[in-house]
């Protein structure tokens, strides 16, 4: 199972919360041994205009040619 999670500082660690729907799924309890692997989320924003259309000649300058 995997999940995205944010980290949170409790005094000098840090902690992770694991999501009911994986406690449950899992079947864990508290004070149960699990192991975790750790991996950073490199963040970018690719992907943030998707679906936009690329800028034409006439979107660089509309506006520019009008009278006020």
């Amino acid at each position: 199972m995997e999940t995205l999670t944010k980290t949170r500082r409790i005094g000098g660690s840090l902690v992770v919360t694991i999501p009911k729907t994986i406690v449950e799924e899992e079947g864990l309890v508290e004070d149960q041994t699990v192991k975790i692997e750790i991996k950073k989320v490199r963040k970018d924003g690719f992907g943030i205009s998707k679906g936009l259309a690329s800028l034409s000649k006439e979107d660089k300058f509309k506006g520019q040619l009008e009278e006020k």
